[in-house]
């Protein structure tokens, strides 16, 4: 067994990927790289192995070339193989390319039932990525380089260099592809490759292995740093609300990690203008009691308020509507609607809570009927303690309700009149002066 095949050995025990029910997916162009990486496989594994190759139709014949260079590779070696071409409509990137790669190896994993797809990704690519981000500007976090393992994802060859590649594919009679757009240095990776990285060397001979190091010096960093911030985070969060009072105790470096880390969860582009923009929202709206909201994209946003911070996204969930004509239960959408007769003729009864109410319905006409629903414009409520009525808005407002809250509450009513706002309150319509006469519950269905 030589060091290639002891390697991914060792790797595929590490992540536990050596049991033989596994289908293996792996991301096959054909060239040097990937050819070594599914050849090593097939000798050292007997997993069944599914090449998938995206065909960019970039280059014309040669591009149709290396993928029917693929598939007799395959057809050779007993491994199934399966292609697609990329759309035309794909604009001609690098970044464009790489996001339409992934969207197929995704496909890919659902198409064969699949948790495991391979990509060839060695020492040379993680040195010249982590270079690349360099020049771009990154923090600890982007020093990690090309992760090892990401989800469906794993890179068994990044710690073998391009040269020890080149080696195994010339010792065991590979063919591979050579890809001519790797010598085009208008692209950014291919200038690292042929221009900055020969420069370097004359630095350094061991320039690859210093930068993996570097990047191995940058995961530690980073595991101590989010083992601390998940530490702070325990301690200052509640049902995923940051506490703003205690965010605003923590260290100003602490405080844009925790931003940072939001838009990385997120899969959201960041740079240091971003996430500084975020914190001076935080700070600046860190004393309003309705709080405020700061769009970070289309469908999502952060909320500050003097209590708390939180991420808000555009719901979808329709809220249930219930038409109550008399006592009993009622569900709609997973939720339960419950009005009883309450005649426990004691003088106390328990407590309102936030999904029970004790009302005196005497007043109202049963057969005009109730609804259970969101609010609507022209919606009215009497305060409890209020002689008169005012718009279901400046209630919400006095309540100190945040906008992106409002939509989500439901109201018991009698036409454009609430009785009870549930979790805010009654009217002074329904109060009790001597006993209640009904019971009010709403709530969400226990799931079995």
């Amino acid at each position: 067994m030589n060091d290639i095949q002891g390697k991914i050995k060792s790797f595929l025990e590490k992540y536990k990927l050596d049991c033989p029910d596994k289908i293996f997916l792996v991301a096959f162009s054909g060239g040097y790289d990937s050819m070594c990486l599914i050849d090593v496989l097939s000798k050292t594994c007997s997993n069944k192995i599914v090449a998938i190759h995206l065909n960019h139709c970039w280059r014309g014949e040669e591009s149709d070339t290396e993928e029917e260079n693929c598939r007799l590779f395959c057809a050779e070696h007993g491994i199934e193989f399966y292609s697609e071409h990329l759309s035309s409509d794909t604009p001609k990137t690098e970044t464009a390319a790489r996001e339409a790669r992934y969207v197929f190896f995704e496909y890919c994993a659902k198409k064969f039932s699949s948790d495991v797809v391979f990509t060839a990704h060695n020492k040379n690519d993680n040195a010249e990525t982590l270079i690349y981000r360099i020049c771009k500007g990154t923090g600890i976090a982007g020093l990690q380089g090309i992760a090892e393992n990401r989800s469906i994802y794993y890179r068994p060859l990044l710690d073998v260099a391009r040269s020890d590649i080149e080696k195994y594919c010339m010792d065991n009679g590979l063919k591979p592809n050579n890809d001519s757009s790797n010598c085009n240095t208008k692209y950014k990776r291919n200038f690292i490759r042929a221009e900055i990285l020969p420069k370097l060397s004359d630095i350094n001979e061991n320039i690859l292995d210093a930068l993996t190091s570097l990047s191995q010096v940058a995961k530690d960093e980073t595991e101590i740093v989010e083992e601390y911030l998940e530490f702070v985070l325990d301690k200052i969060t509640e049902d995923d609300k940051i506490s703003t009072k205690e965010f605003l105790k923590l260290s100003n470096s602490v405080q844009k990690r925790i931003i940072y880390n939001i838009f990385i969860q997120n899969n959201l582009d960041y740079d240091r203008e971003k996430i500084l923009r975020i914190l001076d929202f935080v700070v600046e709206n860190s004393l309003s009691k309705s709080g405020r909201t700061c769009s970070l994209t289309t469908n999502l946003w952060i909320f500050t308020s003097s209590k708390y911070i939180e991420l808000v996204s555009q719901s979808e969930e329709v809220l249930p509507a219930f038409h109550i004509e008399k006592e009993g239960v009622y569900e709609n959408n997973g939720w339960i609607f419950e009005i009883e007769n309450f005649n426990d003729e004691i003088l106390k009864f328990p407590a309102d809570s936030e999904n029970t109410a004790y009302v005196d319905l005497s007043s109202c006409e049963f057969s005009l009927g109730f609804d259970v629903r969101g609010r609507k414009d022209g919606d009215i409520i009497t305060p409890l303690g209020s002689k008169g009525s005012q718009k279901l808005k400046k209630y919400l407002n006095a309540k100190k309700i945040p906008n992106h809250e409002k939509n989500n509450l439901m109201f018991l009513t009698q036409g454009n009149e609430i009785l009870w706002a549930i979790g805010l309150g009654i009217s002074d319509k329904i109060k009790v002066t001597n006993n209640p006469t009904h019971r009010l519950k709403y709530y969400k269905k226990r799931e079995i």
